[in-house]
């Protein structure tokens, strides 16, 4: 996939891995970053060249329906939209008794807002000739946490979305679906959970996926994801496509 002269959507691009994707992309493409806090998306995008700041909630529908109109007039489309915006609570299932709660917030973040969200924009990526979708998941995506247990169905139900959406665009679309599959990272999402301590760079999962877009690796697993993967569930394609025949 060509990785110069797009115009570049990443929501929760005011810090951790989806400002890092900003940093490492700016240079010869136009990145707009999302996120609630205009200050911290001001402060994110000061000092970068080609970098644009809308304020919006991803999880309100009013905010979607306006950011997809600012980029549509402001912009003039867009070429690829990275679903990086996360919400995570840390805890486990016996020891609370607010699950409900933490499982709907983790969902409309990570789940039910890049839904949306790509469903409002696909018509804007389907007018380019290269263009992509990127849905940032987690390894737990395959193996559940029990320190994040909600989180990790969130992004399990994300990773199922993607595979189809893919499959279903490959067929009479030129828009290219991508997946970020991270370990634990060193952010401000994970610190409760070790990250400070045990994380990876942001900066190598953002490498990641710059190298995963040029070389049209759809499925782009980073660190130990990519162990966990190959042996554990590296048979799980053939499962899928023997369900989409």
């Amino acid at each position: 996939m060509n990785i110069t002269n797009n115009t570049i959507l990443i929501t929760g691009g005011g810090s951790g891995i989806g400002l890092e994707i900003a940093k490492s992309l700016h240079a010869t493409n136009k990145i707009i970053i999302a996120g609630r806090n205009k200050e911290k998306l001001d402060a994110a995008a000061e000092g970068l060249d080609n970098v644009f700041t809308i304020q919006a909630d991803i999880t309100n529908g009013n905010d979607v329906d306006r950011l997809a109109e600012e980029i549509k007039v402001n912009f003039g489309g867009l070429n690829i939209l990275i679903n990086n915006a996360g919400h995570a609570y840390a805890y486990t299932l016996s020891d609370t008794s607010d699950t409900y709660t933490k499982a709907s917030a983790e969902f409309e973040t990570n789940y039910f807002a890049p839904i949306r969200l790509t469903e409002k924009l696909l018509p804007l990526l389907k007018q380019q000739e290269n263009a992509a979708v990127v849905n940032v998941s987690s390894i737990v995506a395959f193996a559940p946490g029990s320190h994040v247990p909600t989180y990790s169905d969130s992004k399990a139900a994300l990773h199922s979305y993607t595979k189809l959406l893919r499959y279903e665009l490959a067929k009479d679309t030129a828009v290219k679906v991508f997946e970020l599959m991270p370990p634990l990272v060193n952010t401000d999402l994970s610190a409760e959970i070790g990250g400070r301590e045990n994380g990876i760079p942001a900066l190598e999962v953002a490498d990641s996926l710059v190298q995963g877009l040029m070389n049209d690796t759809f499925e782009i697993r980073v660190g130990n994801t990519e162990v966990l993967y190959s042996n554990f569930f590296a048979g799980s394609d053939g499962a899928f496509e023997m369900m989409n025949q």
